[in-house]
């Protein structure tokens, strides 16, 4: 099993990565201001026009290293990746599972049920932790419809029926996110989820976490040999 290690991101916008022996290095005008052993990282995620040396580029494909490119807004560019892992056996197993209904359903059947879980949980967490400031009444009825899809996941066997129950479960999550949001509720105010573009600061920070995440779950699944365009629980898509 592959370590969790740290993720450097680099946010400034005129720093050229380079690699020195074992050592990432940021450059600012040709001057080094940062160095960071490479053994110690297992992703690089770069907001800068300035870019990455090739030598850099190389020493992150060989040893595993997500090496990620992105506009200083955040839109994704490109990702290095070396030789293809794993084997066409295990890419051709994917590719059947893939096209069989049944087995699709019950992995996406499996990440659905997780992500409702962890959707009750975060508001459980909520009303355990900080009870007295939120609408506690409200956080528990919508943590009870949560519960109460999780054995209907369980079992369904249709990917279109499955697809509506994960709906459910996300609507009735976002009608109470704003209970959630213990901070500046007049800067990060959220009513709704929007997308392409976020319409608020809220849904804009959804959005850039969940481009990270996706951009980390396609390296995870590359790494292994597997292909991160074909997936069990929605339509395939070129570029998606």
């Amino acid at each position: 099993m592959r370590h969790l290690l740290n993720t450097l991101f680099v946010t400034s916008e005129d720093i050229y990565l380079s690699l020195d022996g074992e050592n990432v290095v940021a450059n600012r005008e040709k001057t080094a201001v940062a160095r960071y052993p490479l053994h110690t990282l297992s992703g690089i995620l770069t907001f800068s026009y300035a870019g990455a040396s090739p030598s850099l580029m190389g020493a992150c494909a060989q040893r595993g290293i997500s090496l990620s490119f992105c506009t200083p807004r955040g839109k994704f560019l490109a990702r290095v990746t070396g030789e293809s892992n794993g084997n066409v056996l295990l890419r051709r197993a994917q590719y059947r599972m893939a096209d069989a209904p049944a087995q699709s359903c019950a992995i996406a059947r499996a990440m659905v049920f997780g992500k409702v879980h962890n959707a009750r949980w975060s508001i459980e967490r909520t009303r355990r932790d900080h009870g007295l400031r939120v609408d506690d009444q409200r956080l528990e009825e919508v943590s009870g419809q949560l519960k109460a899809l999780l054995p209907q996941l369980l079992k369904e066997t249709a990917l279109d029926r499955l697809r509506g129950l994960e709906g459910a479960g996300a609507t009735a999550y976002f009608g109470v996110f704003h209970q959630l949001i213990l901070g500046d509720r007049t800067l990060f105010h959220f009513e709704t989820r929007s997308r392409r573009p976020p319409l608020d600061p809220a849904n804009a920070l959804l959005s850039f976490a969940y481009s990270l995440l996706s951009h980390d779950c396609a390296w995870a699944l590359e790494s292994v040999g597997l292909d991160s365009c074909v997936g069990f629980l929605h339509r395939d898509r070129p570029g998606r």
